[in-house]
């Protein structure tokens, strides 16, 4: 991630139409963008400069997004925001799962697009909310200042997403917190925009901390009320 003040986003999108009036609106605030029209031409922007957020079209031809994003997630926990003009819950959280920290369906208005890349690249910065203080529960470690993750000494790659969550059910470890808790408690401020599939993000956090998803012992789960981060993590 570029730590500068302008925002630089890759565009991947196969409507070049789109692609240019998304382009051309967000060039016209301030933004830079680099557009791909398709998977493999993404990649290769990524491994040859860093961008701050990535907005991903699902419906790509030949790879699709979310192969696409499953690629960009074994290299890279830069911001990714799905477009997708399927409205179905279902392939937002195909979306979700592969790795994405959000998603916006189409037609999309420009302005909340905008609102959506900035609180993204906000919460990577770290930039949301008050100074945040480093957490230590049991052999689980989080830096704020870095978006760090150390488990038993060794670092987790984390989203910024799955950072915040994990660091609200870490200032309150041993209690259970609700999805609309969590989400109060991630935001930053009332009107920032965050996706609201906490399930899928805690899913992906079990993965990556070696949580068994049947049994966890890190991230439990209390059924009918929310989520709670073992007082022994």
């Amino acid at each position: 991630m570029t730590h500068s003040g302008v925002i630089k986003v890759l565009l991947v999108e196969d409507d070049v139409r789109l692609a240019a009036l998304t382009s051309d609106y967000l060039q016209g605030h301030g933004l830079l963008v680099v557009h791909s029209e398709n998977g493999p031409k993404a990649l290769h922007e990524l491994s040859s400069r860093q961008f701050d957020v990535i907005l991903l079209d699902l419906n790509l031809p030949g790879i699709d997004g979310v192969e696409v994003c499953r690629r960009i997630r074994e290299k890279s926990s830069v911001p990714i925001i799905m477009l997708t003009a399927r409205d179905e819950l279902p392939d937002r959280v195909v979306g979700l799962d592969a790795g994405a920290d959000d998603y916006v369906t189409k037609p999309f208005h420009s302005r909340e697009l905008l609102s959506r890349i900035r609180s993204a690249v906000r919460r990577a910065r770290g930039e949301v909310g008050p100074e945040l203080d480093e957490v230590c529960v049991g052999n689980l470690r989080l830096l704020p200042a870095q978006l760090a993750v150390f488990l038993a000494g060794n670092a987790i790659e984390i989203t910024a997403h799955e950072f915040a969550i994990l660091y609200a059910l870490a200032k309150n470890r041993g209690k259970v917190l609700s999805r609309e808790q969590l989400l109060d408690l991630v935001k930053g401020n009332a009107d920032e925009s965050f996706d609201r599939s906490v399930d899928v993000h805690i899913s992906r956090l079990r993965q990556k901390l070696g949580d068994d998803a049947r049994r966890p012992t890190i991230l439990k789960t209390v059924r009918g009320v929310g989520y709670m981060l073992a007082m022994n993590a």
